[in-house]
């Protein structure tokens, strides 16, 4: 009987965070592929994650997430990264049960550096620094409550970060 698939690392966080973007270097630094959740579902449906909540709204949106992430954790073996908002969908926080998931820890200057607070963020069109603050202040419990780790992002390039989570997963000193 052959082993069921399982990602080797589940990456979460707000926006911002670097789930993307350290996603690929350490999925790099691993020698497996990363997948992404938002990149999946604007791959399926041919539409950007903003035109999906602009057309057919939030509801559509997290419908088509928690299907995506479902069908990720199950298919995947590489590292995952999720979209900010999926862990809000208790669906999502239990099937990431049992996953080694690692929760990217960020503060809004450094997030705001790295995305820019640009529309591409449905959620973060209008005000998008008080936005990004309540978000995070509703959010870091759930993250917290799904992590199996959390790192630090704040100042720290990629390849860094990668290399750390890299470290957390061979279960060697930090």
């Amino acid at each position: 009987m052959r082993a069921a698939a399982r990602p080797v690392a589940v990456l979460v966080g707000p926006p911002g965070s670097g789930k993307s973007t350290v996603g690929r270097a350490l999925a790099t630094r691993l020698g497996v592929d990363l997948h992404d959740t938002d990149a999946a579902i604007e791959a399926a449906t041919s539409r950007t994650i903003a035109d999906i909540f602009i057309e057919d709204g939030e509801p559509t949106f997290r419908d088509l997430e928690r299907a995506e992430v479902a069908r990720a954790l199950s298919e995947s073996t590489g590292v995952l990264a999720l979209g900010g908002g999926a862990v809000m969908d208790p669906v999502t926080r239990a099937a990431l049960d049992g996953h080694i998931v690692v929760f990217l820890d960020v503060g809004i200057a450094d997030a705001s550096k790295r995305i820019g607070f640009d529309r591409s963020r449905p959620l973060l069109a209008v005000n998008p620094r008080a936005t990004w603050v309540a978000l995070m202040k509703r959010r870091r419990p759930v993250y917290e409550g799904v992590a199996t780790h959390r790192v630090d992002t704040a100042g720290r390039p990629p390849d860094d970060i990668a290399d750390e989570i890299a470290r957390l997963l061979a279960g060697a000193p930090t």
